[in-house]
């Protein structure tokens, strides 16, 4: 993704790679990493660059960044490297290739907010205790965790979690989000899951570390106030990335 063509010193056509096409690049089970020149992008560009899922922000590298600092930043906001002009062509190769494998890899534990997931035992605890999920509840709140803060509509969860590629005549997806709520707000999450209004889902909690998703635990109503859903621009971009051989 750049304002202009490929820096030679970028090409990984020359050691076999192939560009596709964005949207055809990220479908599929091989997370596609994407490669980004930063200089002269558009501030649309930009946005869409941001305001990217955390998983799709875990595969992309961002080039030309000489600036220590800069890569720092770049790095804390969640993408998946950040490296300056001089880094050699097989060099580069070689760290996609591992960001790809660790993006593949599916961690144990994740953090949402207050709220931890553990993928052995399929529980989530807030502070330590135990939600009492059923295994559906929990894969349900697990898929919702991949991109949290963003919408999940009911086909990819009924497809993800109920392995369905049609939509029942039951309301099987309203009655397991109903019930993983009441839990949630027993053990003080009440609103963690957002309904919003074209059906999808959303977990609202930001990325670990933004610090949304704090709740007093021992309050005796409601326990904590999350942040209410603030819909990105959306925002089309023709872009290339790059697929692995």
């Amino acid at each position: 993704m750049a304002a202009g063509p490929v820096p030679a010193a970028f090409d990984l056509r020359r050691l076999g790679w192939r560009l596709a096409d964005h949207a055809a690049g990220t479908a599929g089970d091989t997370p596609c990493p994407q490669l980004v020149l930063p200089a002269g992008l558009s501030l649309r560009a930009w946005l869409a660059l941001v305001s990217a899922p955390r998983p799709q922000l875990g595969r992309t590298v961002m080039l030309g960044i000489d600036d220590p600092h800069a890569r720092a930043r770049l790095l804390r906001m969640g993408f998946g490297d950040a490296l300056g002009w001089g880094v050699a062509l097989h060099e580069l190769e070689t760290r996609i290739a591992r960001m790809v494998e660790r993006a593949e890899m599916v961690p144990r534990l994740r953090q949402a907010g207050a709220l931890r997931l553990d993928l052995l035992a399929r529980e989530a605890f807030v502070a330590g205790r135990a939600v009492g999920l059923h295994p559906r509840e929990f894969a349900l709140l697990w898929r919702l965790a991949d991109v949290p803060g963003n919408a999940v509509s009911q086909r990819e969860l009924l497809g993800d979690v109920w392995r369905l590629s049609f939509r029942p005549e039951t309301n099987s997806l309203a009655v397991h989000v109903s019930r993983l709520r009441a839990k949630l707000r027993l053990s003080g999450l009440d609103g963690l899951v957002e309904t919003l209004p074209d059906g999808a889902y959303r977990l609202a909690v930001g990325p670990p570390g933004t610090g949304t998703g704090t709740f007093a635990l021992d309050a005796p109503s409601r326990l904590g106030k999350e942040h209410r859903y603030h819909p990105h621009p959306t925002i089309r971009q023709d872009t290339t990335s790059c697929a692995m051989k």
